[in-house]
């Protein structure tokens, strides 16, 4: 076996580098993983813009990582080498902190954030908390899984967050990278589905992907068009502007609920009589824990639900980062270093 792997560094901005680098043996309580696969998520612009606190030191960015692991650190029981194993955005609770004693995994006040406070997986190897493992079952490859470690657990979750009924009207904002996955997941879940994007020419792509109606809105407005339906039981915001988001509130039913997961630079502005009255609610999710990915995971097999990727080798990570940046990717990019 080698005793180096190969890994692309961020460091400051846009600096991603291809070093190579010493294999060590996992800390305690971590497991060292040889990767398959690794989505490239519009979340790695931490990493590569230097949006962290030191940009100075290199980090590996990536956090839709699938692999095998090939070694245990001490105190490690439930995980074995030669297990196939995924790791997300959020790399694993500590356990220990006030929100991991009340169950609230997702909120861990010591949580690495896989890809940006430690290293992801634009690399041969990762370390990971085995608190942070995702089991991959056998009926994914490691492509198809590795972006629903993250943009599919997102929309999976987000979906959970609302109280609608089986049938109840459900709208998915934006066609993208999230967007395609949550439709699948909402028409899986037996919901009346709504997609809202631009352009006519998205129409027949959102029907294929699950909705029964779709919203073009820059020719209507998608609130008045939602009452229009009845009005959304809940919606799931997708696309990264505050902006596009805000007329969707009129368009929520009574008790309806609007769950952002695009993260935009621009605010959401809301009238306050549309929430008062209908009682209507706005809240954030942020993706889930590793069990919720196992969840996640099971539903998509059962269900048939797949990203549609675009696949690059690994040694075109700084092309396939430029890819995702763009928005052409159609949907997801992924880097496979299973050859």
């Amino acid at each position: 076996m080698s005793t180096t792997y190969r890994a692309f560094e961020a460091v400051g901005t846009r600096g991603l580098r291809l070093v190579e680098r010493d294999l060590v043996e996992p800390g305690p309580g971590h497991v060292r993983i040889r990767v398959e696969a690794c989505g490239v998520c519009h979340s790695d612009v931490l990493a590569v813009e230097g949006m962290r606190p030191d940009p100075a030191v290199p980090v590996v960015p990536g956090h839709e990582i699938v692999g095998v692991i090939d070694a245990v650190g001490a105190g490690v029981t439930a995980w074995a080498p030669g297990e196939r194993v995924g790791v997300g955005f959020l790399g694993g609770q500590c356990g220990e902190c006030e929100p991991c004693r009340r169950g609230d995994f997702v909120n861990c006040l010591d949580q690495p954030q896989t890809g940006t406070s430690v290293d992801g997986g634009y690399a041969e190897v990762v370390h990971a908390r085995a608190s942070g493992l995702v089991r991959i079952p056998d009926g994914l490859s490691a492509v198809e899984a590795a972006p629903l470690l993250c943009a599919g657990l997102t929309t999976f979750t987000a979906l959970g967050k609302g109280a609608a009924r089986p049938g109840a009207l459900v709208a998915v904002q934006g066609i993208g990278g999230l967007g395609h996955l949550g439709l699948q997941y909402a028409r899986s879940l037996g919901y009346r589905v709504v997609a809202i994007a631009r352009g006519a020419e998205k129409r027949q792509l959102a029907v294929d992907l699950g909705a029964g109606e779709y919203i073009d809105s820059t020719e209507v407005d998608p609130g008045e068009a939602l009452r229009g339906l009845g009005g959304a039981a809940l919606i799931i915001a997708t696309a990264a502007s505050g902006s596009s988001m805000s007329p969707l509130v009129s368009g929520l039913a009574p008790g309806g609920k609007l769950v952002v997961v695009g993260a935009a630079p621009d605010p959401l502005t809301v009238s306050t009589v549309d929430l008062i009255f209908g009682s209507r609610t706005i809240a954030g999710s942020l993706t889930g824990s590793s069990i919720e990915n196992e969840d996640n995971l099971a539903f998509s097999v059962a269900h048939g639900i797949r990203p549609q990727v675009e696949v690059m080798p690994f040694g075109r990570a700084r092309e396939a980062y430029e890819r995702m940046l763009s928005g052409a990717a159609r949907f997801r990019v992924v880097l496979d270093l299973s050859a």
